[in-house]
Formats: structure tokens, C-alpha cells, sequence
């Protein structure tokens, strides 16, 4: 059970650490502010630190990770590119990461309380991502 549950924690970890990635790399450039591009980065590298730790952990149980869903990859790909062809301002694409963070929040919060038995490693790190995620949303406030 422990073993099971770790592996479907770390698993939910990395498909939602790469969609954080996915997400910064589709508006980096589009984003006029230096500063606003610079917590960007920043955010962009954390969340890279965490996927190495993530792949270092699901190495060690022999497991491959996860891959967001494609639908989900592809609908977040045209809201995100829709959203700035209407409104690109920083503004509204500080607007759009916070959405993708609260919701990164939410899923990987239920991950972390339906995975109960998954060791303190894991949980560690899915706790780390959701603090990243919530420092990104709070940072992007002051974009608004």
C-alpha cells in the first residue's frame, strides 16, 4: 500500500510540475515586464529543481512518471494562446498563471490527503510543489 500510493503521489507530482513548466515556457516570451519575466524564471527553474527531485525519487521505485493528459496539455495550450491573441497584456497572463496555480493547488492537495499512505519522501515533495505553486500566485498579484 505505501509503495502503490507513493508511486501514484510522485506520479501526480510530475505530470503537474511539467504542466507548470509547459505553462511558463508557452508565455515567457510574451510577457513584457522584466521584472514579471524574472519571477517567471525563477518559478521556472524551482519547479525544474522539483521535477529532477521527482524523477530521482520515481527512478528509485523504478517508474517512469507521468505525462499530463494530452487533452488536458492541448486544452490549456489553445485557452492560454487564445487568451493572449485577445488580451496579452502582463496583466492578463499573470491572471492566467494564477488560474493554472490555484488549480495545481486544488488537484495536488487531493493527491496529497487521497495518498495518505505514501512515504514521508513523497509527501515532502508533493508539500514543496504546493508551496511553490502558491508563492508563484502570490507573486503574481501585484502583475494585476
Amino acid at each position: 500500500m505505501v509503495e502503490r500510493d507513493t508511486i501514484r503521489l510522485l506520479r501526480e507530482c510530475d505530470s503537474g510540475v511539467k504542466m507548470g513548466i509547459t505553462a511558463i515556457d508557452e508565455v515567457i516570451d510574451h510577457v513584457k515586464g522584466s521584472r514579471m519575466k524574472s519571477v517567471l524564471s525563477d518559478s521556472k527553474h524551482e519547479s525544474e529543481c522539483l521535477q529532477t527531485d521527482l524523477t530521482r525519487l520515481l527512478h528509485e521505485y523504478k517508474d517512469r512518471g507521468k505525462e499530463p493528459a494530452p487533452v488536458i496539455k492541448g486544452m490549456s495550450w489553445v485557452k492560454m494562446n487564445w487568451e493572449m491573441l485577445i488580451d496579452g497584456t502582463d496583466s492578463r497572463i499573470a491572471e492566467m498563471m494564477m488560474d493554472g496555480c490555484n488549480m495545481g493547488i486544488k488537484s495536488l492537495s487531493k493527491y496529497l490527503n487521497q495518498y495518505k499512505a505514501a512515504d514521508e519522501k513523497s509527501k515532502d515533495i508533493a508539500k514543496r510543489l504546493i508551496s511553490s505553486e502558491e508563492k508563484l500566485s502570490s507573486d503574481m498579484r501585484q502583475y494585476l
